[in-house]
């Protein structure tokens, strides 16, 4: 069933019912591409560490494929680093500096170094006032949490204190689609999975992770990605502001 909604910036706003929705005490956020447009950031976090590691002598010309290398080569050694991407990250610059020749401190330092230049630029961020309004206005009705594969630190930027709960793929559990993170968000609230409404932008991480949980889902269809999974979200929106 399609419904629509309106928002100042964009009078009409669709909304695709696909299921019903059963009751829900939980809003859960995916963060990037959900409440604000990550790839800039990430271009600029990316620009960053590659700006610190240029500045190395032994670091080779052809930098991302050597990079992709490295990153290959730590997950080879340590295969849980997929559902943490700062410690593969972390991994990956320290395969790196050893790999160049450095001893142990130096290439311990070069790649804290690298990985505090990208993290320093990854959490510059400012989500817009009006997306701070609607989730005031849904924390009147819902209990917020924010649940991400990704490794920005909500702390550090504007939505600091927004959410009472917010959950990290690698130190929380294992990554979406895997079921750890909302297994955990029902655990630490003393929620049934159920009450859970997760939304997020990815169909393959957000949707199929909060369905195979036993959640309910949100897809915000803002991406031009090709996804693999093919269940549907319990709803779909194209503008987070459909929430309203």
């Amino acid at each position: 069933a399609l419904k629509s909604a309106q928002h100042p910036s964009n009078p009409v706003i669709m909304i695709r019912f696909n299921r019903a929705l059963s009751p829900v005490s939980v809003l859960s956020f995916d963060l990037d591409d959900t409440l604000y447009n990550n790839h800039p950031i990430i271009k600029s976090a990316l620009q960053a560490q590659a700006d610190y590691l240029a500045n190395i002598e032994q670091w080779p010309a052809d930098s991302m494929n050597y990079w992709l290398t490295c990153r290959d080569n730590a997950l080879k050694q340590d295969t849980t680093l997929v559902d943490d991407v700062t410690r593969w990250r972390q991994a990956a610059l320290l395969y790196a500096m050893q790999d160049l020749g450095f001893e142990h401190d130096l290439a311990k330092h070069h790649a804290e170094q690298a990985y505090q230049a990208f993290a320093d630029a990854r959490s510059q961020i400012t989500v817009a006032d009006d997306v701070l309004e609607l989730l005031e206005k849904l924390g009147r009705h819902f209990r917020l949490i924010a649940i991400t594969n990704g490794n920005v630190e909500v702390e550090k930027f504007n939505l600091n204190g927004v959410f009472e709960l917010v959950l990290q793929a690698g130190p929380h559990g294992k990554a979406k689609p895997h079921a750890a993170l909302f297994n955990n968000a029902a655990q630490l609230l003393n929620v049934a999975h159920s009450e859970i409404l997760h939304i997020g932008d990815s169909l393959d991480t957000d949707v199929q992770g909060a369905n195979n949980a036993g959640c309910q889902s949100v897809w915000l269809n803002n991406q031009a990605t090709n996804y693999q999974y093919k269940g549907l979200a319990d709803i779909e929106i194209e503008d987070i502001f459909a929430l309203n």
